[in-house]
């Protein structure tokens, strides 16, 4: 037993801080699905239904972008409460229901894949979009912007640097914290953890840096 207590001991102990909390930590799957929730209703369903703030301008086709702040809508709520999923038990197994699969434990691949690349988009989504709102706010570089009649594009720059690319920013790193959580209690092995901790964070990083140069490039 003594034994047995200090290898426990022993591997904990090899953890870093950031493993060890994110081992233990289910709270950002629940900040997470909180956070998308109230955007989804206070913002992607506010302005489908015709909400004109943090909108500084007059749509070209108004019905195709309401249907599709709708649609956004629903796909961002049910992202949050995905995230629930992936720190309840009954997550990491196929429903009962289910023929033939039923019961069997899911891969954690299946669920990490989308998980990551979700949270690798919304991280470099919201970080590009700071770095090149904020470029154009200082007159460093034009960015036009399609879909719209009328625009007032400082306004709109002012909206995606204060408040839509930081939601995208917090949203990703909740959504990675849950995903950090779900593959340690899936049971992945700490080297396999540590490496591919350091090969996604590079990848986060080349993709946002391909943003931004998009941006900066093609949209200028």
């Amino acid at each position: 037993m003594n034994e047995k207590t200090n290898n426990v001991k022993a591997q904990t102990e090899r953890l870093t801080a950031f493993e060890h909390w994110t081992k233990k930590a289910v709270w950002p799957a629940y900040l997470g699905c909180f956070w998308a929730v109230i955007y989804a209703v206070f913002v992607r369903f506010y302005q489908a239904a015709g909400g004109t703030i943090g909108l500084p301008g007059q749509f070209e086709d108004p019905k195709t972008m309401y249907m599709a702040s709708y649609l956004a809508g629903v796909l961002i709520m049910t992202c949050g409460f995905i995230l629930i999923a992936l720190v309840k038990p009954w997550g990491r197994v196929v429903p009962a229901w289910m023929p033939f699969i039923g019961g069997k434990n899911i891969h954690r691949l299946i669920i990490l894949i989308p998980t990551l690349t979700c949270t690798a988009y919304l991280i470099a989504h919201g970080i590009s979009g700071m770095i090149t709102k904020a470029l154009l706010l200082a007159d460093v570089i034009t960015i036009q912007f399609t879909g719209w009649i009328s625009l007032d594009v400082h306004s709109l720059a002012l909206w995606s640097l204060l408040f839509y690319e930081p939601w995208f920013v917090i949203m990703g790193i909740l959504s990675g914290l849950t995903a950090s959580h779900y593959a340690q209690a899936s049971g992945i092995s700490l080297s396999a953890f540590r490496r591919s901790l350091v090969i996604y964070l590079f990848f986060v990083f080349l993709l946002t840096m391909f943003c931004v140069f998009y941006i900066i490039f093609n949209l200028s």
